[in-house]
Parts: structure tokens; sequence; C-alpha cells
């Protein structure tokens, strides 16, 4: 079973121990400039959003990288980007629809979320369960569960 991140920007508090967290594992210092995941902030509206790659099943990184050095972690199901094999051309950069892959300029390589090996840090460490890693195939589960119970209060609208 595959699972992915998902992420609740109503349970976000901006406490950014997600971009802590990730960091750590991932460059071993506590650094959100060097995180895979970004949590924006919305000021005007009192809203965060945390945001991160989806691992999309077609992924234009991976198909735009000339060195092949992204591929699955047939394990996790995640895109994953080769140290070795990346020579830094930033090409999946500019592929990925959603600016999730971004340049380490103190390594010449390019970094974007891997799942951490299937154990993602951020979702770890999360204290509001704004981000959660569950079953792929469930992701919108609860936003089924939220209609669910607006349909049994009678609150929620047809759509056309």
């Amino acid at each position: 079973m595959l699972k992915s991140l998902h992420i609740d920007p109503g349970k976000c508090t901006n406490c950014l121990l997600c971009e802590l967290a990730c960091s750590f594992e991932n460059e071993e210092v506590f650094n959100p400039a060097k995180s895979r995941i970004k949590v924006f902030a919305f000021h005007d509206q009192g809203r965060y959003v945390p945001y991160t790659c989806t691992q999309c099943a077609e992924a234009w990184c991976m198909s735009a990288c000339p060195v092949d050095a992204i591929s699955v972690d047939p394990a996790t199901g995640a895109k994953v980007v080769s140290g070795d094999l990346c020579v830094g051309c930033k090409v999946c950069t500019i592929a990925c629809p959603f600016g999730t892959v971004n340049y380490n300029h103190s390594t010449g390589k390019v970094i974007k979320c891997d799942l951490c090996g299937g154990e993602p840090a951020c979702a770890a460490m999360c204290p509001t369960g704004a981000i959660a890693y569950v079953d792929a195939d469930w992701t919108g589960y609860d936003k089924m569960r939220r209609w669910a119970g607006k349909t049994d209060s009678g609150t929620a609208q047809a759509h056309a």
C-alpha cells in the first residue's frame, strides 16, 4: 500500500516544526531555508498552508531530467533525486508546475520531498495533525467525512 502526505491547512498553526524536522532529517541542520516543505503564511487571511511535492503520478520533473537522476522509490512511490546522478541543470525545477523542486546552492544539486524513505519527518513532528501520512488511495477521506457530516445535518447543497 502506497502512502502519501495529506495536508489540512485548517489545522496548521505556523509553528514550523515540519520545516525544522525536514531540514534536520535531510540536511542535518535545523534550518527552514533548507526544508523541502514550506509553510506559506497568508497573514491578511489569517491562515497558513504547508506545501510540498505531491509525488505526481505523471512526474514532469522526472520526465524532464536529462540524466535520469529522478526515479521512483518502489517502496514509497516517491520521486527521488539521486545526488550522484544530478548535474544541477535545474531543468526539473522548470518542469515542475508546482515549484516543489528546488536548487540547493550549497550542494549544486536539486532537492525535493522524498517522503524520508517512508517515514516523513514533517508528518511525525506536526503537533496538530495538519500533515499526515495516509493511505494514498484515501487522501480525500477527510473531505468526504466533512461533506457526509453536512449531509447528515441537512446543510449540504446539491451540486448541479
